[in-house]
């Protein structure tokens, strides 16, 4: 596994240091997109640390080096770009760009931010660190949950099938939509490593996530809606590592992931004192919260026997009189990331993406070969096969593959006719996975 060490120590702590804030103008820029290729390898090189268990240094500098609260920062200003720059971009009837690759780099940059979060808050002194961000961190989480939810109530995930008739842009907004899903169960997944540090979180955090946002009824319609699982054909499917799974029918009863996130979640925010003595059990709260009974099967507890607990708690609360909402005066802080760059730039969504169009978006042939050769070294093949959690999945059925892309060495098939079925998707990254080799 050294073989594969993307980053030296040395070397680490010079890209940690220089992680910087981008104003959203910026964004897709020369300086920005070198950054996006740092955390890229950052990124990677904890998961390499984390896979093999030979402590975490890409955590430990992020924390020595106050750069937690940077990475917070720039998660939400690249959530505000895709919300109020992003769809200016896909309504510019003219824009034809040569290749949509370089749009794609900074809708991709958030799923690379809190994925790298994911990866060093399982630390509890990386969430400690992000000291006052962690507010603005709690409602991002619950803003990806919500739509989470909302999306569950919908049918659930896109479906990743292109259409002949799209343009790129129509192409990239699908691809950014099913990015979105995958985002939003990394958040889960952040929001969970929060609630393990309750007993260290501010009032004002432990006061967000009861009274303001009532993350503990949120989790609850998780669980009921489990948006992670579907049914197709009469088989259960799970999402995992960016694809859907067929579950054996011996294996539906074990607890998911994604699932085991929600539990401790609320056991977390239900039973640590500190929690109990903020959350005011309302008789909608009661309500929602005994639902949980019903999922806390023999089953459930043989996997997590922790939760016996928790349903001892619910057996009380069943019998306990409800509390009237709290009026007390409370002075607390608010998050401020968000609310200070819509600030910054009310007014200003159409300018930033006439500039992006304009001297971003639109590059040369030439800078569009040095970028595809930057990428190709940035994500290398070895590494990314290392990081890997399992054995390659066919990119169209989701089966055991065995057989990869010749071209663009990229993708895995189980067979030649899911390779042709997906082409009409592929078809567009292999062509400059394909450039980015031959440059190199």
């Amino acid at each position: 596994m050294g073989d594969l060490e993307l980053l030296l120590p040395g070397e680490a702590e010079v890209l940690v240091r220089g992680l910087r804030s981008f104003p959203l103008r910026e964004m897709g820029s020369e300086g920005w997109n070198q950054q996006h290729e740092n955390l890229e390898k950052l990124n990677m090189q904890a998961i390499l640390d984390a896979t093999i268990s030979q402590g975490e240094p890409i955590q430990e500098l992020l924390v020595t080096h106050g750069k937690v609260p940077t990475l917070v920062e720039e998660l939400i200003a690249v959530e505000m770009w895709k919300q109020k720059v992003f769809p200016v971009l896909c309504r510019v009837e003219d824009f034809k760009p040569q290749n949509t690759f370089p749009i794609y780099m900074v809708v991709h940059h958030e799923a690379s931010i809190i994925n790298l979060l994911e990866t060093v808050f399982f630390h509890k002194e990386a969430c400690e660190s992000a000291e006052d961000t962690v507010l603005d961190l709690v409602d991002y989480c619950h803003r990806k949950l919500t739509l989470l939810v909302a999306r569950s109530g919908c049918g659930g995930p896109p479906e990743g099938a292109g259409s002949q008739d799209s343009n790129p842009m129509q192409e990239l907004q699908k691809q950014a939509e099913l990015m979105e899903f995958e985002i939003a169960l990394k958040a889960l997944s952040v929001l969970r490593y929060i609630t393990d540090c309750v007993d260290s979180l501010s009032l004002s955090t432990l006061s967000r996530m009861l009274s303001t946002h009532n993350l503990p009824c949120l989790l609850v319609e998780l669980l009921e809606h489990s948006p992670w699982n579907r049914w197709e054909g009469g088989k259960l499917q799970q999402f995992e590592g960016s694809r859907w799974h067929t579950v054996a029918p011996s294996e539906q009863q074990k607890l998911s992931k994604l699932d085991g996130q929600v539990w401790i979640a609320l056991y977390n925010l239900l039973l640590s004192p500190e929690a109990q003595a903020r959350y005011c059990l309302t008789s909608f709260a009661k309500g929602q919260l005994l639902k949980l009974r019903a999922f806390l099967t023999d089953t459930l507890l043989d996997q997590l026997p922790n939760l016996a607990h928790l349903q001892s708690f619910l057996a009380h609360l069943a019998l306990t009189e409800t509390q009237p909402p709290k009026k007390d005066l409370v002075l607390e802080q608010i998050p401020e990331i968000w609310e200070r760059l819509e600030r910054e730039n009310r007014g200003k969504w159409q300018a930033i993406a006439k500039h992006q169009l304009q001297h971003v978006f639109s590059p040369s042939e030439q800078d569009l070969r040095l970028q595809a050769q930057r990428w190709a070294e940035t994500y290398r093949l070895d590494v990314l096969e290392a990081v890997a959690p399992e054995r390659p999945r066919c990119a169209y059925c989701s089966a055991d593959a065995s057989k990869r892309c010749s071209r663009c060495q990229n993708e895995w098939y189980c067979c030649r006719e899911c390779q042709v079925k997906h082409w009409e998707k592929h078809g567009k990254t292999c062509v400059l996975a394909a450039q980015g080799d031959r440059a190199k």
